[in-house]
C-alpha cells in the first residue's frame, strides 16, 4: 500500500502497470477510489510532497481526491500464477517450472519450459512481436537455429542469462539488456530482449481476473504505457 486508507470499502478500481499523473487524473474521471499498479509509485522515500516531480505531483492528487494506491511488484514477480506463469502462457510454453525458485520452491523469479514443437529461432521471434505487440526486439544469434527450451523472466532480468544457459535454455527473453550482456550471451543462447513495459503489462490483466469476481468495476487505464519512444523518419 502507498498511499491511502486501507479500510475504506472500494467499488470501482484503475488498473495499470505505471502511475502517472494522466493516470490518476484518469482514475479521477472514473471515480475510482483505488489504483492498483504493477510498478511501485515510491521506490525512494519523498522529502517534499509539492509537486516538483511526478511522483510528488500524483501523491498530493490522490489524497486531494481520496484516491488509494496499491502496487505488487515483485510479489506477482514472484508468485505462480503472475507476471511471468502469465507470459510463459501468452507463449504458448508447456512443463514450465521456476527459473529461479525460492527456499519453498512455491515462489520464484522466471520461468523455463518448452514449446509444444520446435521451431527456426527466427519464427519465435516473429511470434513474440505479434503475440505482444512489441515496438521493438532486439536479440543475438542462438547456439542452435531450431529451438524449442525457452526461458523467460518479465522485466530487468539480465542476470539470470547465466541461469538460463545451465538449465539448457536455447532462447533466453526479458528485457533492459545491456551491450556487453548481448555480447556475453551471443552465440550461446538466442538472448531477446524487449520493451520493459510490454513484458510486464499483462499484470492489468491478472489484477482484473483477481478482482472481477469480487464484484469490483475493473477498468484497465488507456493511459499507461511505455515510456520509451523509437524514432521513425517522416517520409513525404
Amino acid at each position: 500500500m502507498q498511499v491511502g486508507d486501507t479500510g475504506r470499502d472500494i467499488s470501482s478500481v484503475l488498473l495499470t502497470t505505471d502511475i502517472t499523473p494522466d493516470v490518476v487524473n484518469e482514475a479521477i474521471m472514473h471515480g475510482c477510489q483505488l489504483i492498483i499498479s504493477h510498478h511501485p509509485l515510491l521506490f525512494h522515500g519523498l522529502k517534499q510532497v509539492c509537486g516538483q516531480t511526478p511522483q510528488a505531483r500524483v501523491v498530493e492528487m490522490a489524497i486531494k481526491h481520496d484516491i488509494a494506491i496499491y502496487s505488487a511488484h515483485t510479489s506477482l514477480d514472484c508468485v505462480k500464477g503472475g507476471i511471468n506463469t502469465r507470459l510463459a502462457d501468452k507463449l504458448g510454453l508447456t512443463g514450465y517450472r521456476l527459473l529461479v525458485p525460492g527456499e519453498s520452491g512455491e515462489t520464484g523469479l522466471g520461468v523455463i519450459g518448452k514449446l509444444p514443437q520446435p521451431v527456426k529461432y527466427t519464427d519465435f521471434i516473429g511470434q513474440i512481436h505479434d503475440i505482444l505487440d512489441c515496438t521493438y526486439v532486439r536479440y543475438t544469434r542462438p547456439a542452435k537455429e531450431t529451438i524449442q527450451t525457452v526461458a523467460l523472466c518479465g522485466g530487468a532480468g539480465a542476470e539470470f542469462i547465466e541461469t538460463a544457459i545451465e538449465q539448457g535454455a536455447d532462447v533466453y527473453l526479458t528485457a533492459d539488456c545491456k551491450y556487453h550482456e548481448f555480447q556475453d550471451a551471443d552465440g550461446r543462447i538466442g538472448l531477446i530482449d524487449i520493451d520493459h513495459w510490454i513484458s510486464e503489462r499483462h499484470a492489468r490483466e491478472i489484477f482484473r481476473d483477481i478482482l472481477s469476481p469480487l464484484g469490483v468495476q475493473c477498468i484497465i487505464s488507456k493511459n499507461d504505457k511505455t515510456f520509451i519512444q523509437l524514432w521513425q523518419e517522416q517520409k513525404n
